[in-house]
């Protein structure tokens, strides 16, 4: 088979047919990983070092954190909606103060502005050096996560749910107004492909049942699907947790891809696989938490090879991390997984990506 570009791989690869070879690229990629394994280097030149197929861009904020330093040393920070944000030492963010404290102030809550053009200037770079190469993936976060989060605070919201469902829409339709116009952006800028990223589940399950996750979560992602759509751009998600109560939801929705097959929460990407596999892309599912993070190389060639086996029969598997490359992921076991997805993941699959 003849050699593909990056988004070539991946874009076959998300219709579902088989490429040359599995794709790979990661949500995120932490920058002490990446300066063990290539010291100095932007986030652009690292891509290209590795030869991955595809760059995801944050904007220029980082997505929803890291926009006010409040605290530096207890690691306290607002974020661009107005949220105060503790960190950990692994650089995840949990907020612990919403934007919102009284409901009558919604009316008067004035959001951030997706049309400043320093945003885009991540996404930008991307496009200027790997257009037409790699992908060049804009991220996107979740309207309920952020509405959530970091406008009502997660105890309110679920409440309001059940007690006070307009003011859930009047929250969720604030983040998705910024981030159809934040998305429409990217599409008017060049972007390949649109991730949106935020949980719907946890490990036991979903966060709410299947209906209200259809009503209140489900209807406003697929706002933005239908936009990528529109403009012939595949949309993908992430989420983490259980989601088989709520898949109809996410297929519904009309997703092009789903990230990350949660193996943590007992998500078998071979059940994917047979389940789901003929209708979205699967990506993931190398485990962040324990193979990456504590595993020697060989036990990570064997879980990337195993990943592959069970799912990239046909296509439609973008091998992955589980989660992330964050900050505890082993540089060496990172560049492993890599070079074992190059390795084992060749199309037609043969017997190196069977189990030996």
């Amino acid at each position: 088979m003849q050699k593909l570009t990056g988004l070539e791989r991946i874009l076959k690869t998300i219709r579902l047919e088989e490429p040359d070879v599995v794709p790979h690229f990661e949500l995120m990629l932490n920058e002490q990983v990446r300066n063990a394994i290539l010291p100095g280097a932007s986030y652009e030149d690292f891509i290209e070092y590795l030869d991955l197929d595809g760059i995801c861009v944050h904007d220029k904020t980082g997505g929803a954190w890291e926009y006010e330093t409040l605290d530096a040393s207890k690691k306290i920070k607002r974020d661009q909606w107005g949220a105060i944000v503790r960190f950990t030492e692994q650089q995840a963010g949990h907020p612990i103060k919403p934007a919102i404290e009284l409901e009558e102030t919604l009316d008067t809550y004035v959001p951030p502005d997706p049309d400043l053009p320093w945003r885009y200037e991540p996404l930008e770079r991307a496009l200027k050096k790997f257009k037409g190469q790699r992908a060049v993936i804009a991220y996107a976060g979740d309207p309920f996560a952020i509405a959530k989060d970091s406008i009502l605070g997660d105890v309110r919201y679920f409440k309001a749910m059940i007690k006070n469902p307009e003011l859930v829409e009047q929250a969720n339709e604030i983040v998705l107004n910024y981030y159809l116009r934040y998305v429409k952006n990217c599409l008017d800028l060049g972007a390949d492909i649109i991730w949106v990223s935020g949980d719907w589940a946890m490990k036991k399950g979903p966060m709410v049942s299947p209906e209200f996750t259809k009503k209140f979560i489900g209807s406003n992602f697929q706002k933005i699907v239908e936009l990528a759509h529109s403009r012939g751009v595949p949309c993908l998600k992430h989420t983490d947790g259980n989601v088989w109560p709520i898949i109809d939801v996410i297929l519904d929705a009309g997703t092009d891809g789903l990230h990350p097959i949660d193996p943590l929460a007992g998500m078998d990407i071979g059940e994917a696989k047979t389940r789901i596999g003929n209708k979205i892309c699967l990506i993931g599912n190398v485990s962040c938490v324990t193979t990456l993070c504590s595993g020697t190389v060989e036990e990570v060639r064997q879980e990337t090879k195993e990943v592959i086996r069970k799912a990239g029969k046909g296509g439609g598997l973008i091998c992955a991390s589980s989660n992330s490359i964050h900050s505890g992921v082993r540089p060496e076991n990172y560049v492993a997984m890599v070079k074992a997805i190059r390795e084992y993941g060749k199309y037609p699959l043969n017997a190196n990506s069977r189990r030996e």
